[in-house]
């Protein structure tokens, strides 16, 4: 995570923090970080409409900032909502090895979906799996 966006989250943290946290509950979760002044959760179009004017105002920053330092500028890409969950959702699939657990907290209609999208096997994910698998296999 880079810091500013680091920053921004610590930022509506702070404010959450002096404004009281939000309390919708959604499948019995809480603690939700993009709601509104009523306490109510953003809409994903909101929250992707944010990331568009900050992204936009931090990639004019940066070409600025590059065409005086005589550089290229850093552009971020752009992004949405759905990075966010599915790059949380493939985080989580490397670190939980039930996946109908995964697939019930994302609310996926059909576990193939968690499986073809998000479970990657990569290659560390498979060695990091079969030195597991050794440290804990008893060998007569």
């Amino acid at each position: 995570m880079i810091d500013q966006v680091y920053d921004a989250l610590k930022a509506e943290y702070k404010v959450q923090q002096e404004r009281g946290f939000p309390t919708p509950t959604i499948s019995g979760m809480t603690g939700f970080i993009f709601v509104n002044e009523e306490g109510r959760l953003r809409s994903p179009e909101a929250i992707n409409r944010a990331i568009d004017t900050i992204t936009r105002w931090c990639n004019k920053e940066e070409e600025q900032k590059a065409q005086e330092e005589n550089r290229e500028p850093i552009i971020i890409p752009h992004f949405s909502c759905y990075v966010f969950r599915h790059a949380f959702c493939t985080r989580f699939c490397e670190n939980e090895t039930n996946i109908k657990v995964i697939q019930e907290i994302m609310g996926h209609a059909n576990i193939s979906i968690t499986m073809d999208i998000y479970a990657k096997a990569t290659e560390e994910k498979k060695k990091q799996a079969l030195d597991e698998l050794s440290k804990n296999l008893k060998i007569f």
